[in-house]
């Protein structure tokens, strides 16, 4: 059987910190081809550094995910170069720690461009590419707040929620034109996003969450990823014990609202 790592190009967005860095690792040492994507050029070339002697490659292209319109002119001079895309990992992405009532709605825009319009354009323009060259795998990253509300989250949690309906339409459409499709639901994973989530001003939360610090590892997670990719798994649930609210949340829901509304917010 073929190697799931052998002769692969795989995308990642969101590779210069957290998840989406731990994923580079991981193809790399398996012997992939990746493009690793962010906003932060020099992040992005201390993880190309370390992966220095790995088995497979790197190549680091930043873009920002809130300006899409460029990003069909992109694609295509990463095809010319790399001659496809077998693998896409929507992982970068924005969080939030504002009230609804405290949101202005431009902050509410801002994070459904990064979250849900930056992913969906990114994977429309290397849609064509996959099918052209007889199907890929296109990865989206929701949370377990794109399954149900949180405090805080209201922005980000709509974000995600769409993710779940646009890529599962992705799915259906394009099963015949061998596309794979999957969505990652992290839980608690020890990142830095909630340092980079937005407040009401949009400025910087600008801390580590206490949920996240007790959370899995980078490192954890993206080996329970790379497992679900494996078995092609439509969705990939991702963390630990957090996890039961998804459970808690379709089989009983009265109590999980009464759970939810004691839940501190932070």
């Amino acid at each position: 059987m073929k190697d799931f790592f052998s002769d692969r190009t795989v995308w990642i967005t969101g590779a210069s910190s957290g998840i989406g860095e731990a994923l580079v690792y991981e193809f790399v040492r398996g012997g992939s081809r990746v493009i690793a994507s962010s906003n932060d050029s020099a992040e992005l070339k201390r993880v190309a550094e370390s992966c220095i002697g790995m088995k497979g490659s790197i190549t680091s292209l930043p873009f920002d995910l809130s300006e899409s319109a460029g990003f069909d002119e992109m694609v295509g001079e990463l095809i010319k170069k790399e001659g496809k895309v077998d693998l896409l990992l929507n992982i970068g992405g924005i969080s939030q720690r504002a009230l609804i009532k405290e949101t202005p709605l431009w902050l509410d825009r801002r994070i459904m461009e990064i979250n849900y319009f930056g992913t969906i354009a990114l994977t429309k323009a290397v849609l064509p590419y996959m099918i052209s060259n007889g199907g890929g795998h296109v990865v989206a990253t929701s949370s377990i707040s794109g399954r149900f509300g949180f405090p805080l989250r209201s922005a980000y949690s709509a974000s995600k929620q769409a993710l779940h309906g646009f890529f599962e339409t992705l799915l259906l459409e394009h099963k015949s034109d061998n596309i794979k499709v999957s969505v990652l639901i992290p839980g608690r994973v020890r990142t830095n996003i909630s340092f980079h989530a937005l407040t009401a001003s949009g400025k910087e939360h600008g801390k580590l969450d206490e949920g996240l610090a007790a959370g899995i590892t980078p490192e954890k997670a993206a080996q329970q990823i790379i497992r679900g990719l494996r078995k092609n798994k439509r969705e990939i649930p991702v963390g630990s014990k957090e996890l039961l609210m998804l459970k808690i949340r379709k089989y009983l829901p009265g109590l999980f609202f009464r759970m939810a509304g004691r839940m501190k917010p932070m």
